[in-house]
């Protein structure tokens, strides 16, 4: 079949002779609308396009603090002629990763296993029916050792789906079908009963990640180190509960947040926390800041303030840390009606040029320019700012790489705000203001009500952090309708996400992303940059159960968490999140609900129960009114529960179906969690 040429594919005739992204919710798609490349968002319309003409569709999947995005765009995205043989010999489609989760899963794990790597920008082809036959992540303009210019790559794609459509259409249906068997090994049937859940896992697992532990810098593996927030909640969480392996798990956990916390992975200056680092040692950041990162970091970090520290990183330190952290996501992603954006850019522009990172480094130079000579010298010294750029030209990033001195804590303290400041007048990177409801359910705190405006219906991990936030908001506030919320969440998404008993990540919304995984609906159980969505909704299904009493959402829990065996004795790196779940539901998790009228010992009650580090524990507070507590409440916890005949407050505990005698005493509650958690 004869393909049309540049000029006539580019016709004003034609109607795919355009760029339809200007309208785009998403940022990252709006930055690519003045692109020369044809470029539809993915969708129907654009396979049909592609189905008319008979030529492949070419997907390019990245975000907006995508470093490496931002220069294949300018490199090839920009250029016109190469702009003129995309739009000829394919119909080009832009997704954002963090506004399409399962497109980018999905053809993420096809690129992986077509080529090996994976990463952004993300560059698949694929039939018009969706199926993936060639792809690879950056491809530089001109050919470089061992990686063709992209233009090669356009025309050698070109070339075999008109020379040898037949191999590549079979190649990518075997593709599709291996990815279908893949995904068998993650089946979760919600109707199927749970197994026992092995305690032996969880220590396993522990050795295990001691194995691929960097004891000197802290974290897992080597470079580039992420951080690894799934595997420190589960550290955390074992730590609190007495073991052999409590120790050893507690220890980790500490080098891993002292080397993060220290190093230039964390924004010294305001407190927010970079993607990842391209070293070992944390001291050259990748520097775009992500949401989900940071909602994990918090969280993460008040856990191990809530566990008492250790003598490698103190709970005073972790607490000012996680501090920061949420006065950075409140300052500087929080969008008007309370929501939160979902990332600040790696680069910034300068003189319509990217540089990376460059809104945060510093030289000696730039720091005299700020605080003089003398204190220059100092900070320098301190911070690990040399005489050549660790980063470029623009100099290096702020990092102590250790604890501070008291002098230099002082010093520190006294020139930050300057410095801070002095940095709020440069160029600042871009934001994307998209709102991602399952990042905001991280968050918690910001949290609004908006979140899911998202242009698809969710995701399995959407409805489940959600739900998570809003117990969370719950637990501390008191207030019924954020159970109520959450409550709504969970019943919906076991309605939305299981299938004739299967639980899946999506529900088939894209026909096109159902054909590239063999018309089967997928189950990622590996967390990635975020918790996978089914340890997420595991989570969630057990503090839900223990809140309403449902014995038939904890045993879709225990199903999940049947996933586990396999996951922690190959992989527990990637099984961070499902193994902080096993260790809350063989902890109980414990049930607390305090209740009786409003007094300071009440709110010391509360806050007892909220600062404990027992694995998973719920907390149900009881409204007041007026003194009469309510008898018929929506949180089932709460039930009949009152204060004492003499009208004080008081505190009960259940685990494994069983209630304890109430207390009324902090200390008394405090040590018989101690107790419980010991297996007492």
């Amino acid at each position: 079949m004869p393909v049309p040429g540049p000029a006539e594919s580019s016709g004003s005739g034609s109607p795919w002779a355009s760029n339809t992204l200007g309208s785009e919710p998403s940022a990252y798609l709006r930055q690519h609308a003045d692109n020369p490349v044809h470029w539809r968002p993915f969708g129907d319309e654009a396979f049909a396009i592609a189905a008319e003409r008979d030529v492949p569709v070419f997907l390019s999947i990245g975000y907006a603090a995508c470093h490496w995005c931002h220069v294949m765009a300018h490199e090839s995205f920009e250029d016109t002629k190469t702009a003129g043989y995309l739009n000829a010999h394919f119909v080009p489609v832009k997704v954002d990763r963090e506004e399409r989760p399962d497109v980018d899963s999905v053809y993420m794990a096809a690129t992986q296993a077509i080529s090996g790597e994976g990463g952004w920008p993300m560059s698949v082809f694929l039939t018009p029916d969706g199926l993936a036959f060639h792809a690879g992540t950056y491809f530089p303009p001109v050919p470089l050792p061992g990686k063709p210019s992209f233009r090669n790559v356009l025309e050698a794609v070109h070339e075999a789906w008109m020379e040898r459509r037949d191999g590549v259409e079979q190649n990518a249906r075997g593709l599709a079908a291996s990815m279908a068997d893949g995904h068998v090994s993650a089946a979760v049937r919600l109707d199927d009963p749970p197994g026992l859940l092995d305690a032996s896992l969880l220590p396993d697992a522990v050795a295990l990640l001691a194995r691929s532990e960097d004891p000197d810098a802290g974290g897992f593996g080597n470079a580039p180190k992420f951080p690894p927030s799934a595997v420190l909640e589960f550290l955390i969480r074992h730590a609190a509960v007495p073991s052999d392996t409590a120790d050893a798990a507690r220890d980790m956990a500490g080098r891993a947040l002292a080397g993060m916390a220290r190093s230039a992975l964390r924004d010294q200056l305001d407190g927010g926390f970079a993607r990842y680092s391209v070293t070992a040692d944390w001291s050259v950041p990748h520097f775009e800041k992500m949401l989900y990162d940071n909602a994990q970091l918090l969280r993460v970090y008040a856990h191990w303030v809530r566990l008492g520290g250790n003598e490698v990183y103190s709970a005073d330190e972790a607490a000012a840390v996680a501090s920061r952290c949420a006065d950075w996501m409140l300052e500087s992603l929080r969008l008007p009606g309370g929501a939160l954006a979902s990332s600040l850019d790696a680069d910034t522009v300068f003189d319509g040029v990217h540089h990376e990172g460059a809104t945060y480094l510093w030289t000696l130079e730039s720091l005299t320019d700020v605080l003089g000579a003398d204190d220059a010298v100092q900070v320098a010294r301190m911070m690990n700012i040399g005489p050549e750029g660790t980063v470029s030209e623009f100099g290096s990033p702020l990092h102590p790489a250790r604890k501070l001195s008291d002098a230099d804590r002082r010093l520190w303290e006294r020139v930050a705000p300057v410095l801070l400041s002095a940095r709020n007048l440069r160029n600042q990177p871009a934001r994307d203001e998209k709102v991602v409801a399952g990042w905001n359910g991280l968050a918690v705190a910001g949290l609004a009500e908006a979140g899911a405006a998202r242009g698809i219906g969710g995701l399995l991990e959407d409805y489940a952090f959600c739900a998570d936030g809003f117990l969370a908001l719950y637990a501390v506030t008191g207030n019924t309708r954020w159970y109520l919320l959450a409550e709504k969440l969970v019943l919906a998404a076991c309605t939305r996400f299981v299938e004739n008993g299967q639980l899946a990540d999506s529900t088939g919304e894209s026909a096109q992303v159902f054909n590239a995984q063999g018309q089967h609906l997928g189950l990622d159980p590996f967390d990635n940059a975020m918790p996978s969505g089914a340890a997420g909704f595991a989570g969630v299904l057990l503090s839900y159960a223990a809140y309403s009493g449902s014995h038939g959402h904890r045993l879709m829990a225990g199903t999940i968490l049947g996933l586990l065996p396999a996951l922690a004795t190959r992989a527990p790196r990637v099984a961070g999140w499902l193994l902080a779940t096993a260790q809350a539901a063989l902890a109980g998790p414990v049930e607390a609900a305090v209740a009786g009228p409003d007094s300071p010992l009440k709110r010391q009650l509360h806050r007892t129960l909220l600062t404990s580090p027992s694995p998973g524990l719920v907390v149900a507070v009881q409204a007041d009114d007026g003194g009469v507590p309510a008898r018929d409440p929506s949180e089932p916890l709460l039930l009949h529960r009152s204060g004492t005949p003499d009208g004080f407050p008081q505190v009960y505990l259940c685990r494994d179906m069983v209630c304890e005698r109430p207390l009324g005493d902090a200390a008394a509650v405090r040590a018989r969690l101690a107790a419980m958690g010991a297996g007492d």
